[in-house]
C-alpha cells in the first residue's frame, strides 16, 4: 500500500511511518495541512491517515477541500484525541471514512487501514476520468483520446487531472500553480509552456478542441459542442 500520514506530532508520525514501512508499505508524511493537501491532490494513495489538529489548515477543512474542491476520491482515516460523538459526526460530515481516537493500538490502526484499502480497491473505477473521448486513468497514469494513447510529462498529467476533475469549470492560473507547485511557484511563463505542450498532445491531432483558455482567468476542459454559442 501507499499511505499518506498527515500528523504534526513528529514522534508519532515517525512511529507510524516506521510501523507501516516495516510491513512493506510506501509512506509519505506531512506535518501541516497545506502540504498534506498538496500531496493528497497530486499523488495517488491507498489510504490517508489524517490528524485533526494541524498547523496551516486543520484536518476537517483539509478533508472537506479534498472532497469538494479537488474532487479527490481517497479513503480517509481521521486520527485524533477528540472523542465526543459530535466530533465523530463532524469528521464523517467532512468526508472521513473512519475515525480512531488517541491513544490507540497500532494493530487496530493497521486493521482499519487494511479494511479501508480493500474497500477502496473495489471503487478504483471512480479514478478513471472522462471528458468527451479523452480518458485519464489516475491509477495507471494512462491517458488516451479516441483510443489513441497520449504520452505526457508528470506536470502535464497533473494539470490535465486537475482540469478533468473540475470540468467544465474554469481553473484559475493562480490555483493551478498553487496545486501543482505548492509554495514554490515557477516563473509565470512556465505554466504557459506546459499548457502549450498539453494542448498539442490532447488537441492538435484531433478535430475538436477540449482545452480552452479563459482570458484573464485561467483554463477549462470542455467539449466544443457543450460550449455556449456566441451571439
Amino acid at each position: 500500500m501507499r499511505l499518506l500520514i498527515i500528523e504534526d506530532n513528529q514522534d508519532l508520525a515517525l512511529e507510524l511511518a516506521d510501523y507501516f514501512e516495516d510491513q512493506g508499505n510506501v509512506i509519505d508524511c506531512a506535518s501541516d495541512g497545506v502540504t498534506g493537501l498538496h500531496l493528497a491532490v497530486i499523488n495517488v494513495y491507498d489510504v490517508l491517515i489524517l490528524d485533526l489538529s494541524l498547523p496551516g489548515m486543520d484536518g476537517l477543512e483539509l478533508c472537506r477541500r479534498l472532497r469538494e474542491d479537488a474532487g479527490k476520491w481517497l479513503p480517509v482515516l481521521m486520527l485524533t484525541a477528540r472523542d465526543t460523538l459530535d466530533d465523530r459526526i463532524r469528521g464523517f460530515e467532512h468526508g472521513a471514512d473512519d475515525y480512531l481516537v488517541k491513544p490507540f493500538s497500532l494493530k487496530e490502526l493497521q486493521l482499519r487501514v487494511q479494511a479501508l484499502a480493500r474497500r477502496g480497491a473495489g471503487s478504483r473505477q471512480a479514478q478513471v476520468l472522462h471528458c468527451d473521448d479523452l480518458r485519464l486513468n489516475v491509477e495507471t497514469r494512462e491517458v488516451s483520446r479516441g483510443g489513441k494513447e497520449i504520452e505526457l510529462t508528470v506536470i502535464e498529467f497533473q494539470i490535465l487531472e486537475l482540469l478533468m476533475r473540475r470540468s467544465p469549470k474554469v481553473v484559475s492560473r493562480n490555483e493551478m500553480t498553487a496545486k501543482i507547485w505548492g509554495d514554490h511557484p515557477p516563473d509565470a511563463d512556465v505554466l504557459k509552456v506546459h499548457i502549450h505542450h498539453l494542448r498539442n498532445a490532447i488537441d492538435k491531432p484531433f478535430a475538436e478542441q477540449l482545452l480552452h483558455t479563459v482570458r484573464g482567468v485561467g483554463y477549462k476542459l470542455q467539449s466544443e459542442h457543450a460550449l455556449p454559442s456566441e451571439s
